[in-house]
């Protein structure tokens, strides 16, 4: 069992950066491939990037490539979101999550086994 929950977010202008953490328990935090997702009003859930459970390969989003960065710490059970140059079209629900799967099919929701609370990030123009 895995519990995850996100922090970080918060109102900001376009432009500015946000940091989101996503704090996991269980012993097996390191095994498992995380991952983000948002949700604005009135849409569905969206992939935006992932990580696998070593590190070592990342995937994002189009949308996002190029300002958001995905890592994690397994010391700390942490994996965090960086958002740079933040833009109103960002805004959205952000969820974490995380799959035992460990390899294909990164942007389907279903393929994901546990989800944190969501956290909302607002960016105004």
């Amino acid at each position: 069992q895995v519990q995850l929950v996100e922090s970080g977010g918060g109102l900001v202008q376009a432009g500015d950066s946000l940091r989101l953490s996503c704090a996991a328990s269980g012993r097996t935090f390191s095994s498992y491939t995380m991952g983000w997702f948002r949700q604005a009003p009135g849409k569905g859930r969206e992939f935006v990037t992932t990580i696998s459970w070593l590190g070592g390969v990342t995937y994002y989003a189009d949308s996002v490539k190029g300002r958001f960065t995905i890592s994690r710490d397994t010391a700390k059970n942490t994996t965090y979101l960086q958002m740079n140059s933040l833009r109103p079209e960002d805004t959205a629900v952000y969820y974490c999550a995380a799959r035992r799967r460990l390899a294909g099919a990164y942007a389907r929701t279903s393929t994901y086994d546990y989800w944190g609370q969501g956290t909302q990030v607002t960016v105004s123009s």
